[in-house]
């Protein structure tokens, strides 16, 4: 069954409540559907002149019958398609990233936002050491922006600008230290942008009927879905990072691996960006981990983790299962979920507060199993490729095949998680 869809120049859910052999995006078939803002839309489209039509197939099961089939439009204005290669787009920033980082660092020293060993109970490193990653991060991300600007969408400058205000609250909190309200304030604004441009989670109107559940409460529990998810991964990667390169190597491995799942999805724009990112976290793998130049700080743990969390949002596969293409997101960004449930519920069994940075994650613990540190940094990373590698496995697999794959790899998850926070932490020596 093929559907001849077109893009509009805003963000809105594409309705129909048949599924006939063909349907042509215009007035006519909005008329159709019920939705007189979408009439308006399609009268509109002939007057935007850069915008273009999306031809894909999707398979009947998608329709269910006379049901609500829903549709994000995946380019908002200005996106051009033949954007070149996403690898060339990787290997820039990477340049840039390398070229850029003692100069962050200095940046960093001169303004004073360093992390001095004993501050705190879990900082045992030699030597005051900038937190320059966020600055470097941000500095890339705006080069790439204004170098590259006709080939980025809408949605990803949304995505930008929430970055950014995430940078800057997370800047601010390795200048001078914040409490988890500023923290949280910052993280609610930032998602409050994308939410303002139509980037949010539709998870709830994509799999239920509207005789299922009222449209209001299912917008309501698409935009909770979508702070929990934004705010949740964005603390869960900056609470991930307790070691040289894990959060850098985490980044660029969901980095990789969302490049090529928005490639296979015909999503250029965001296929782009996230070789952006991968270049980058190539680049501050080297200068975090190999030269130890810097640390990432809030402000860049909590940078990546936002991107991170967006592209799993704007990740919309129309060539595939809408029941079971949405766990491919979760299980790229598995392992920074799976250290923070870790340390949450060790710190309340052993009754300890959970904002506090202690030496409890994941990796702590591989290394009181008898793991040397940077063997157990790589069983880190292992894991996000593995899960993630399982992850594009599913993308091939009918739904009820892939959700049983994934219930298996939560319920293993469970296994493991359960086992090894009774594991003693570097901080029970």
């Amino acid at each position: 069954m093929t559907f001849v869809v077109k893009l509009f120049p805003a963000n809105y859910v594409w309705t129909a409540k048949t599924c006939p052999e063909s349907v042509e995006g215009s007035p006519d078939f909005a008329r159709k559907s019920g939705d007189a803002a979408t009439a308006s839309l399609c009268a509109a489209f002939d007057s935007v002149p850069d915008m273009f039509c999306l031809h894909t197939t999707l398979e009947s099961t998608r329709c269910r019958g006379k049901t609500l089939i829903n549709y994000k439009p995946q380019i908002a204005s200005k996106v051009h398609t033949n954007m070149g290669n996403p690898l060339l787009f990787a290997g820039i920033s990477l340049i840039l990233t390398l070229v850029l980082g003692i100069p962050a660092a200095r940046l960093a020293q001169r303004l004073g936002i360093m992390d001095v060993p004993g501050s705190a109970p879990h900082k045992q490193h030699a030597r005051p050491t900038p937190l320059a990653g966020g600055i470097l991060l941000t500095a890339v991300l705006l080069v790439l922006i204004v170098a590259f600007r006709g080939s980025i969408n809408t949605d990803m400058l949304a995505v930008s600008l929430g970055a950014f205000i995430v940078f800057l609250f997370g800047i601010w909190d390795d200048h001078t230290g914040l409490s988890a309200g500023p923290k949280l304030a910052g993280q609610l604004i930032a998602s409050a942008i994308l939410l303002g441009f139509g980037v949010q989670v539709r998870f709830v109107s994509v799999l239920l009927d509207p005789g299922v559940i009222h449209p209001l409460l299912a917008q309501t529990l698409n935009i909770t879905l979508t702070l929990f998810w934004l705010i949740g991964i964005t603390n869960a990667m900056n609470l991930i990072d307790s070691m040289d390169g894990i959060v850098a190597g985490l980044g660029l491995i969901a980095s990789a691996f969302f490049l090529g799942a928005a490639s296979l999805a015909s999503q250029p724009a965001l296929a782009f960006v996230a070789a952006g990112l991968l270049g980058i976290c190539i680049g501050l793998y080297f200068w975090n981990a190999v030269a130890v130049r810097f640390f990432l700080g809030d402000s860049g743990a909590q940078t990546i983790g936002f991107l991170l969390a967006s592209f799993g949002i704007l990740y919309n596969p129309l060539n595939r299962n809408p029941e079971s293409s949405w766990i491919v997101p979760i299980m790229l960004l598995s392992v920074p979920i799976f250290d923070t449930t870790l340390v949450v519920l060790s710190r309340l069994r052993r009754k300890q507060p959970i904002g506090t940075g202690r030496r409890d994650h994941t990796f702590h613990r591989f290394i009181m199993l008898g793991i040397k540190p940077r063997y157990a940094v790589f069983a880190v990373h292992l894991m996000a490729v593995v899960i993630g590698g399982l992850a594009f496995f599913t993308l091939y697999l009918d739904p009820s095949s892939a959700l049983t794959i994934f219930l298996a790899a939560i319920l293993a998850g469970v296994g493991f998680l359960l086992w090894l926070q009774r594991k003693p932490s570097l901080d029970d020596k």
